[in-house]
């Protein structure tokens, strides 16, 4: 096989955008030909199809039930959310929101009216720790779950209890307790017949969809091994000022806080460390890693970690992560197997030689679909599955790179080795003891130092 043009390659990309449709269920891709007309040998998949799940990724989902959704979390991502559910379907409102701080709740309820013209009346605006309480009990068919993450597993288990279906953002917990309580409410929404929604956009973002479906029908052979990478300048932070208190300079600061965040190796990596688990169907059993404090001006957190994970048949992945300005940056997925590999830098796969097998075809998604934005996309396949009564349940599925997160951070702040049964087992609980709105006591709040015993502050 020789390597493609890249005339070649544009001429079968622009056969293939006007041959067929692209994304799930279509002609999603492009292959590029072989020399001399012979035929590859017959793939054999990793897995057979119909075993794994391929959501459906319309523009809009379809008609039905009226839906009225609730918002815990009013901040940046809430309010993305928000606006991704309105944008996923016709017939669905939001009617109540909740957060820590009233000018969190007000600002998304005035943007809410300007843009969409949804008025949540001041009756249906809850604010404090409580908040997720007020906003579960009003009333609401679904709740969109954005609060900084420590506080997602109790909002996800008392929505759960009472009967709401969940979209959950990620990560969906920052330590071992928290993720023995998603877990065990995954499999009480399954059992209530709930649909629980998680904010994995990858999983449905048509590129990387097709791609999945590509290294499952083994065009990459066996999975060997793969690196995962979140490299990327630094985020927000908060000044503290002066008539805030401890809690409150913390929350408004969430990102840089571990009890809150759990770090960015959870936080935001958890992203890439999924896509590997969920195109090899493969979860870590150790992890030996580091990581260090560089330039992070506020909370106690790390600002960079590379974690070598072991999975359970034995392969490795490599998972980098860094928020630091004025590095080089990378956030992406690479996944070796026997026969090729898989990236989503450019969303391609090559066989062993370097030569371009496939490749996604983004301007034939744009020309055959009008919505294209993940994030929205998520919210068309919840509703679709609320309103054609189809099962889904995402809580498990991402708690399983959650954790391995998690093992990566602990071996970090530590200098140990972690294994998925200590750590899942694990008495491990970030959430102090003595959480309020006023004063805490901020002495337990340091930066982990490896090789000496790491205690969160209770």
């Amino acid at each position: 096989m020789k390597k493609v043009s890249r005339r070649t390659f544009l001429k079968s990309s622009a056969a293939a955008g006007a041959l067929g449709v692209i994304g799930t269920g279509g002609a999603a891709s492009v292959l590029t030909s072989c020399d001399g007309g012979s035929k590859e040998p017959a793939m054999k998949p990793i897995r057979e199809a119909g075993t794994y799940y391929i959501p459906e990724l319309p523009d809009l989902a379809t008609d039905g039930k009226e839906l009225k959704a609730g918002v815990i979390g009013c901040g940046g991502r809430g309010s993305g959310a928000a606006f991704d559910f309105l944008n996923a379907a016709n017939g669905v409102t939001i009617i109540a929101i909740g957060d820590t701080f009233k000018e969190q709740v007000d600002k998304l309820a005035d943007k809410l009216k300007a843009d969409k013209g949804v008025d949540v009346p001041e009756t249906h605006r809850f604010v404090g720790l409580d908040a997720y309480k007020k906003v579960i009990d009003s009333g609401i068919d679904v709740v969109l779950i954005a609060t900084p993450p420590n506080f997602r597993p109790i909002h996800f288990q008392y929505a759960t209890e009472k009967g709401v279906h969940s979209f959950l953002e990620k990560p969906v917990c920052v330590d071992p307790v928290g993720y023995r309580t998603i877990v065990a409410t995954a499999k009480q929404a399954a059992a209530k017949n709930l649909r629980v929604i998680t904010g994995t956009q990858r999983h449905h973002q048509r590129s990387y969809v097709e791609g999945f479906k590509k290294v499952m029908e083994g065009m990459i052979g066996e999975i060997t091994g793969g690196v995962v990478w979140w490299n990327g300048g630094k985020l927000w932070h908060r000044d503290r000022q002066p008539a805030w208190s401890d809690c409150e300079w913390m929350i408004k600061d969430w990102v840089n806080w571990k009890w809150l965040s759990g770090d960015h190796i959870v936080e935001q990596h958890v992203h890439n460390i999924d896509v590997f688990t969920w195109f090899s169907n493969l979860k870590a059993v150790s992890a030996v890693g580091f990581g260090s404090r560089q330039r992070r001006v506020t909370g106690d957190q790390y600002d960079n970690f590379s974690i070598d994970f072991k999975m359970e048949n034995g392969i490795h992945l490599h998972s980098m992560c860094r928020q630091i300005d004025g590095c080089v940056n990378n956030v992406s997925e690479f996944i070796q197997g026997t026969k090729g590999s898989w990236a989503s830098a450019g969303h391609e796969i090559k066989d062993l030689a370097g030569n371009v097998l496939w490749k996604y075809d983004h301007e034939a998604e744009k020309a055959t679909y009008k919505q294209t934005n993940p994030y929205v996309l998520e919210h068309v396949n919840w509703i679709n599955a609320i309103r054609q009564n189809k099962a889904l349940e995402q809580a498990s599925e991402i708690a399983i790179p959650n954790m391995m997160a998690i093992m990566g951070r602990e071996s970090a702040y530590t200098g140990k080795e972690t294994t998925w049964d200590q750590m899942t087992a694990s008495t491990l609980d970030y959430m102090p003891s003595d959480l309020n709105l006023g004063k805490m006591d901020m002495s337990g709040f340091t930066v982990a130092i490896p090789g000496n015993a790491y205690v969160p502050k209770k």
